[in-house]
């Protein structure tokens, strides 16, 4: 519960303005906006105030800055490794006939430029709103190649650039899937995301064509710790297991070269899939229920043979009746492999749009994750919880698509110089 007084309990702290006569905290926060300190100044004294005197107001979290970059250039592109940011829009495009490898290595160059010139809080180089682009928030953009445009630039794909293979479960929908070609633009401000993204598609003009928009969000900047897990909204923690960024296992799982062509070293292979969660049905599941199908507690996401989110699933520990803790239809146990090397890198975000009908939500999780090889990694994990997993009675994926992730550049280069 809150420390702070509710508006009918009067705060004993609070000095009043002569005998008698008690100052609110609206009179205190709306007379020093009029003497010139603001209400925001005065709310930031308060917490000021309070940690000072090691108060329960003090912030858990170090504060929100929108003047954060992350650098553009690298071996590899940014927004793959990247502590995931609060925001994100993935756009697919797809190139208009008569688009060269020439136009192609033009269309590329340009898109460096701006992309790099806005991640770092700079205006792209026509931007008529660059007053849009002085917070960066963290910004990046990723972009990637789908199956036509490395056919059009005359390079080797590698044999798992296409659309994954039928599942049952599947109910696709073209205008959720495909494409030739992927930003993915993400800040921890809604405002930079959209700037940056309505700059990019002007460049795109003379390419290429908007194919679909997806746009997913997870908790705001500053309201939790870093490197807190992700939830979806079914309650659920979503990426426990994802490799541990800057590790040899990491670097295997996502850079890895494996059998991918030379263009492709310092990158690496994305999955988008829109997964449509059914919210209101999943209402009339109670929590034991929800637990079981998931394999994890709602609490803290710890499996339900441990305590602690990370804590290492016993698969064989079994109830006082003989039956599996983690039931076999758990999502859990349907997403673990004994192979090692079936691991992603999840990176989704949530979406949450308008509903029709007498239905009360439209709901879903934008499951993006990357991986060295598709076919090896993902499709593998995908095969398992197509055959038995219970949480398909609550989710449908809607769309789906796959792209190359191209290595970053150095300054003097630009984003797919190693394919042209």
């Amino acid at each position: 519960m809150s420390s702070e007084p509710t508006n009918d309990q009067p705060d004993q702290t609070e000095p009043t303005a002569h005998p008698g006569r008690r100052l609110s905290r609206r009179h205190l926060l709306l007379g020093g906006a009029a003497a010139g300190i603001g209400a925001a100044g005065a709310i930031g004294v308060d917490l000021v105030a309070k940690a000072g005197r090691g108060g329960s107001a003090a912030p858990a979290v170090p504060l929100f800055s929108g003047t954060a970059t992350v650098p553009f250039f690298g071996l590899h592109q940014a927004g793959v490794d990247t502590e995931p940011q609060a925001r994100a829009t993935f756009v697919a495009l797809n190139l208009l006939p008569g688009v060269d490898r020439a136009a192609l290595r033009r269309m590329m160059r340009i898109l460096t430029d701006d992309a790099a010139r806005l991640t770092q809080g700079e205006a792209a180089l026509a931007d008529s709103e660059p007053e849009l682009a002085v917070v960066p928030a963290r910004l990046t953009v990723t972009f990637g190649f789908g199956p036509g445009l490395v056919a059009i630039a005359g390079g080797e794909a590698p044999g798992w650039l296409r659309p994954l293979p039928p599942f049952t479960i599947d109910r696709l929908q073209p205008e959720w899937s495909d494409g030739d070609l992927l930003l993915q633009i993400a800040a921890d401000d809604p405002l930079t995301v959209a700037h940056a993204t309505r700059m990019l598609l002007k460049d795109l003009r003379s390419f290429a064509a908007v194919r679909w928009v997806q746009s997913g969000f997870r908790r705001a900047a500053g309201s939790e710790k870093p490197g807190t897990t992700m939830r979806n909204l079914f309650g659920q923690v979503d990426g426990t297991a994802n490799p541990v960024v800057g590790t040899a296992d990491f670097d295997a799982l996502v850079w890895g070269q494996a059998n991918n062509p030379g263009w492709l070293a310092g990158g690496t292979g994305f999955v988008l899939r829109r997964i449509s969660m059914d919210l209101d049905k999943w209402d009339g599941l109670d929590r034991s229920g929800r637990e079981s199908t998931m394999g994890r507690t709602l609490a803290n996401g710890a499996p339900l043979t441990g305590t602690k989110e990370r804590d290492e699933p016993d698969f064989e520990a079994k109830t006082s009746l003989g039956f599996p803790v983690i039931p076999e239809f758990s999502h859990l146990r349907r997403a673990r492999s004994e192979d090692r090397s079936q691991r992603i890198h999840r990176r989704g975000y949530n979406y949450d749009e308008a509903p029709s009908g007498t239905g009360v939500s439209n709901s879903g999780l934008l499951f993006a994750c990357f991986q060295t090889d598709v076919d090896a990694q993902f499709v593998p994990i995908q095969t398992r919880l197509d055959t038995l997993d219970l949480l398909n009675q609550w989710t449908t994926p809607i769309g789906s698509a796959v792209f190359a992730i191209p290595p970053g550049c150095t300054p003097e280069g630009y984003i797919g110089d190693t394919l042209f």
